[in-house]
């Protein structure tokens, strides 16, 4: 097989049809999970999925549904990248992915200067950026006393191009484009070592905000004002080799990506698996897997903790937490990183979005990761801007924030 052709997407014919995309590769576990995130990444939706795999090779179907302005031959090329090499199932060593020379992402400073904010600027930019497939690592916004605002964006480049020239100007070519006339100048260098310390643990909590929102199991409080009805049912009856998850559950924005990163981490194999969402918003699954020996799951504490952590992650895949920095309003949104140190996409692209909307400008931006009870937490601090005469209400802004990145 030809590795061009372990991902193959059939675009939608017609408007409202999804598109199909079929990948046939090597297996490994996560690998799901990888997908899923790749194409939550590009602002894609999985109305319906099926995969199968012997434990070597898989074949999976994603039927998705998108915005027509989506780079279907980038999207193919970055779902190429995490499919195993078809080599590695051959034996021939030299052709394997380990042989290959690693590039190391490195974060850059990208530093500008604008006149002054207009309104969802900082989105603007944002999506410029997630355009050119620049992940935002940290921002930090300064307001000079001449009313001039300073942003600091921290990012690393998908590409690894963004060491070269010809990228930089690219870069600085499309800022200009969406900053227009508050353009004034741009700067973009290698950041050192010590950003990448900083970015663990260097934010302390919100006053106000206790570890027990971060909780693998979600404070009651909490999680009755953002759960939502969900059914999972475990059984070892149903295969002879396979244990059986049925999960009935509501749609959200990443739902299998959810999934699929909870069974990542366990290093659970899913070796059938099919996703349906219904009318009304209704979505079920339903899973075949073995553990990492290829055994069913037969330990009544696994099961258990498992299903717990499947509904804990289904029901409050994010905190979205509004309270106070002194006299301002801080919107505070958390979101659990993956065991591979990969965190949720577009998480800080739908809160400017979401911000926008509201048309509450933003005042300030502190991003950074955090461990808490021996798990790792991306979280956002936003300090808002409330120079409107008629502010929203704090309830208001986080229903909106809420809706916008769940969906």
């Amino acid at each position: 097989m030809l590795n061009e052709d372990m991902v193959l997407i059939c675009e939608a014919e017609k408007g409202g049809d999804p598109t199909v995309i079929t990948v046939n590769c090597p297996d490994k576990t996560g690998l799901g999970c990888d997908l899923c995130r790749i194409i939550l990444l590009f602002g894609l939706s999985i109305s319906k999925g099926d995969v199968i795999t012997d434990g070597r090779w898989c074949y999976i179907v994603l039927w998705v549904r998108g915005k027509p302005t989506t780079n279907w031959n980038l999207l193919k090329k970055r779902l190429l990248e995490v499919c195993p090499s078809y080599f590695s199932t051959t034996g021939i060593e030299y052709y394997t992915l380990e042989n290959q020379e690693s590039i190391p992402l490195y974060v850059f400073l990208l530093k500008f200067w604008c006149s002054y904010d207009h309104k969802g600027l900082l989105h603007d930019v944002t999506e410029v950026l997630c355009q050119l497939e620049l992940t935002i690592k940290r921002v930090k916004i300064s307001t000079a006393p001449d009313g001039r605002r300073m942003h600091l964006f921290f990012v690393t480049d998908t590409r690894k191009m963004l060491h070269t020239t010809e990228r930089k100007e690219e870069t600085i070519l499309h800022l200009k484009t969406v900053l227009r006339d508050t353009f004034i100048s741009c700067e973009i260098e290698l950041s050192g070592p010590e950003v990448a310390a900083c970015s663990h643990n260097s934010l302390h909590l919100p006053s106000g905000i206790t570890v027990d929102i971060f909780n693998l199991e979600a404070s009651e409080g909490y999680q009755s004002r953002y759960s939502y009805p969900i059914s999972i049912v475990m059984d070892n009856n149903l295969s002879p080799s396979h244990t059986f998850i049925q999960i009935h559950c509501l749609d959200h924005k990443g739902l299998l990506y959810d999934i699929m990163r909870t069974l990542k981490d366990y290093n659970i194999q899913v070796s059938y698996g099919r996703f349906f969402a219904k009318s009304k918003g209704n979505c079920e699954v339903d899973l075949f897997i073995t553990q990492t020996d290829g055994r069913k799951i037969m330990d009544p504490n696994k099961q258990n903790a498992l299903c717990s952590r499947l509904k804990m992650e289904l029901s409050c895949p994010l905190r979205i937490v509004i309270g106070s920095r002194g006299p301002d309003t801080e919107l505070m949104v958390a979101n659990l990183v993956e065991l591979s140190s990969w965190g949720r996409p577009l998480v800080f692209y739908d809160i400017t979005h979401a911000l926008k909307i509201l048309n509450i400008d933003i005042f300030s931006v502190e991003i950074g990761r955090h461990m808490i009870q021996d798990r790792e937490w991306e979280v956002y601090r936003i300090l808002l801007d409330e120079c409107d005469c008629s502010p929203l209400p704090r309830n208001k802004i986080e229903e909106g924030v809420k809706n916008t990145l769940m969906g």
